[in-house]
């Protein structure tokens, strides 16, 4: 198959690496230079979004923000230019479909969505969970959004890139499902940060500590992997502070649409926002446990 992918950051380059892998010619557009291992796997570098969407079947996007999704699809030689210039079929429409695999706005997707339908093509909103590791494992959660149809389409293609695909609902669904992750996962990173601030300024060792919670029921996935970052002092980035500020702050602007209080996410986002502030805006999320440190004079561990 023909496929695009536009955003060859550190998720979407073993991302799309997975698709070539398995045989699948790829058109890629990227803002950056094209990676060295994308065009050793044979993939074509196109000057726009458009060319991408003129030679592709489907169109992957994973880019960081609503406003950078909006500019790949509608923009000067975006994704809708390519597809106007695309031979209908029978039925009058070109029978592409732009899969985007970013975290944006759940609204804004569905104004998306509508678009491109209009256009002929179709639109599934796919976001993911799992950060870098999980896009080089290709073990990838994929959280959908669109047509039950057009989703089975697409789906052996995201089987090369995840592992817990679900169909959720309409678009939108998909993005409301990541923004729901995101919460989960933010206030997981806080209370396992508090926990083990708490503990080494009491005087435990927190590789201690964290090794005897594991065994109980605080265990998690955050405390399994984030917490031995905190420990460890590794916060290169696999999920970037500043992407996981704006997924909170989608959130936070969803509940006021829908008027629902999200307390605990709100104090989550301010704890990131310092982070930010103190210009550890490109670090792992898990450095979040660093605004906590500066409050309480005292780290987990040394760095």
């Amino acid at each position: 198959m023909k496929i695009g992918f536009i955003g060859l950051g550190i998720m979407g380059t073993p991302m799309a690496l997975h698709l070539a892998s398995a045989g699948h010619q790829l058109y890629v557009h990227t803002r950056s230079q094209v990676p060295e291992t994308i065009q050793a796997a044979g993939g074509v570098r196109c000057d726009n979004a458009a060319a991408v969407a003129r030679e592709a079947d489907v169109v992957f996007t994973m880019v960081p923000d609503t406003p950078d999704v909006e500019a790949v699809l509608f923009g000067e030689n975006g994704v809708a230019s390519g597809l106007k210039d695309s031979k209908a079929g029978p039925n009058g429409r070109v029978g592409k479909v732009v899969v985007d695999m970013s975290s944006i706005s759940p609204m804004a997707t569905k104004t998306f969505a509508k678009k491109i339908n209009e256009l002929g093509a179709d639109y599934i909103d796919a976001p993911v969970s799992g950060g870098e590791v999980g896009a080089k494992a290709g073990s990838l959660t994929i959280m959908c959004g669109g047509d039950e149809a057009v989703f089975e389409r697409v789906r052996p293609l995201l089987e090369l890139m995840g592992k817990n695909i679900t169909l959720v609902g309409g678009n939108g669904d998909g993005q409301t499902t990541k923004v729901a992750n995101q919460i989960i996962v933010a206030l997981n990173i806080a209370a396992v940060s508090e926990a083990l601030v708490f503990a080494s300024k009491a005087g435990a060792d927190p590789a201690k500590v964290r090794q005897a919670l594991m065994g109980g029921f605080a265990a998690s996935r955050i405390l399994e992997v984030h917490g031995e970052r905190m420990i460890k002092r590794t916060f290169n980035p696999g999920f970037r502070i500043k992407l996981h500020q704006k997924d909170l702050n989608l959130a936070l602007q969803g509940a006021k649409e829908i008027g629902v209080s999200l307390p605990q996410t709100a104090n989550a986002a301010q704890l990131m926002q310092a982070c930010a502030a103190n210009g550890m805006g490109d670090l792992d999320h898990s450095a979040l446990v660093k605004a906590l440190e500066l409050m309480a004079g005292h780290t987990v561990s040394p760095d």
